[in-house]
């Protein structure tokens, strides 16, 4: 399995100005609501809402802004209700592309999404058009401050599929019901974590020669990305 991390990478360098650090947060905070609307807003109680937890620590969510979605969540007041929808396209060059929404207007999302393909050259395909093509997998990044062997084999042991070196990192992939033990097992050795959340891996990847035709696709990417009731996009363009 290769090429999670370089995009992923580019994101979080992106995300590292105040304002859009701002919008991934409020992006995370929704899905720590509906996560958690109905719950007793216990994370050992909750299995989703202990996911989404990880994957705000992975994006260095302040552990305060955390606990007040999740107690707006869990308030007498939480009366927002949010639809997931998924929306399936290609980029140019037919890169598939599969968009996760919340959204409190399907409507409004879908015009939003639609036109977003438009302008920026790709199109927007039916229900199970490209689904198919990515795999749920928990992706885990860890800085290389462990030793190699020791690292590789707690990760193995403990349920993950598949270990990557790479320049300055370990990329861990792992079935989604072992992403937890996994991280446990990881978190014993004390590694310190870039990347750990659930989400979809391309089971093949399409290699673009083209900069030019990356830079579009990299430019509907982040389109879409921008879109608020947007909480995730992925693709299967292989990384350079």
């Amino acid at each position: 399995m290769s090429g999670h991390s370089k995009w992923a990478k580019i994101h979080r360098a992106k995300g590292a100005a105040d304002a859009e650090r701002g919008k991934i947060f409020q992006k995370l905070a929704k899905e720590i609501y509906v996560a958690a609307r109905g719950t007793n807003g216990n994370v050992d109680d909750n299995p989703t809402l202990r996911m989404v937890v990880e994957k705000c620590r992975s994006q260095n969510m302040p552990k305060d802004n955390i606990q007040k979605a999740i107690d707006k969540a869990i308030g007498k007041d939480a009366t927002e209700d949010f639809e997931s929808i998924r929306y399936e396209g290609y980029a140019p060059s037919g890169i598939a592309i599969m968009i996760d929404c919340l959204t409190d207007n399907r409507n409004r999302t879908a015009s939003f999404v639609r036109s977003t393909f438009t302008k920026r050259g790709g199109n927007l395909g039916t229900d199970g058009s490209v689904s198919y093509l990515f795999n749920r997998k928990g992706v885990i990044e860890i800085a290389k401050t462990l030793e190699e062997e020791s690292a590789m084999m707690s990760a193995l042991d403990a349920g993950a599929d598949d270990f990557i070196t790479e320049e300055d990192s370990y990329l861990i992939y792992t079935p989604s019901d072992a992403f937890l033990s996994v991280k446990e097992e990881l978190e014993k050795l004390r590694a310190t974590f870039l990347t750990s959340e659930i989400t979809y891996v391309a089971e093949n990847e399409i290699e673009i020669d083209s900069e030019e035709t990356r830079e579009k696709v990299y430019a509907l990417i982040e389109s879409l990305e921008e879109l608020d009731d947007v909480q995730d996009v992925y693709h299967n363009m292989k990384e350079e």
